[in-house]
């Protein structure tokens, strides 16, 4: 059986002394899609945002460790963080626009993020990322490239979030709610995009969301937190069929469905 790709173990995290993830322990096996989901506050985004060492200059991990291919991601040095995110582990966010420069180029912000972690001419940069923009569905992506953020729709920048992420070939790639900011349409094909993702390319993520109906559609396994714990962790047909917790219920309960 192979070994985890990453894994939490008895992990805590704290906000300036205050501990806001208790005791979570799970692992992410290689090419799987493990979801994360709980309502709003309890501490989905902190887990991933511990991987990427952002929790900012308030939070740090107080209790645990985050495992990845043997490497203790809260002991590594800033440089040597640097140098395995984006190249190692990689992260989408809830609003990918708005993580980029609103006067600056997709095609400059593309090239200046490939650059951080390889060496890419300019041309070598425009092909790949042309390549990449086409494969996830951007028609065009000559256009996206010389495009500034605030001319692209909310589903046209997520992808481009997504490629600029896989651009590195990352073995993991953390999505924050990246549907949550988008219409039902486009909600539909960026849960289907990522899909792709782990099919075509065998990229492992770990994917946070509130949104039940999203894990039916993509996930191998679920993490259930509420308060900052972990109330259950299992296969995801498992948890969606017969729940252990009544908490991972009411979750279930809530998710729209359509009358027939």
């Amino acid at each position: 059986m192979a070994d985890p790709l990453l894994e939490y173990a008895n992990v805590e995290v704290s906000y300036n002394g205050v501990a806001v993830v208790r005791d979570v322990s799970f692992a992410v096996m290689p090419g799987e899609v493990v979801c994360i989901v709980g309502e709003s506050g309890s501490g989905k985004s902190t887990l991933v945002n511990a991987a990427m060492g952002q929790l900012g200059p308030q939070g740090c991990v107080t209790r645990g460790d985050i495992w990845y291919q043997g490497v203790s991601i809260p002991d590594l040095s800033a440089r040597d963080l640097r140098r395995l995110c984006g190249s190692s582990l990689a992260m989408v966010f809830q609003d990918s626009l708005a993580s980029l420069t609103p006067i600056r180029r997709i095609g400059d912000q593309t090239y200046e993020s490939m650059r951080a972690h390889r060496h890419v001419t300019r041309a070598e940069c425009d092909q790949l990322a042309t390549k990449m923009f086409a494969r996830l569905g951007l028609d065009d992506p000559e256009r996206v490239l010389a495009s500034y953020p605030f001319e692209l729709s909310g589903g046209m920048g997520q992808r481009v979030g997504i490629a600029i992420a896989l651009l590195d070939e990352p073995q993991v790639l953390f999505a924050d709610e990246p549907t949550s900011a988008l219409d039902a349409i486009a909600q539909a094909q960026v849960v289907e995009l990522l899909g792709d993702v782990n099919r075509n390319l065998g990229t492992t993520i770990v994917l946070v969301t509130h949104n039940m109906g999203v894990v039916e559609s993509v996930a191998d396994h679920v993490l259930v937190l509420k308060d900052g714990r972990v109330v259950e962790f299992g296969e995801a047909a498992q948890v969606l069929r017969a729940p252990a917790h009544p908490y991972t219920q009411e979750l279930l309960d809530a998710t729209p469905r359509l009358l027939a």
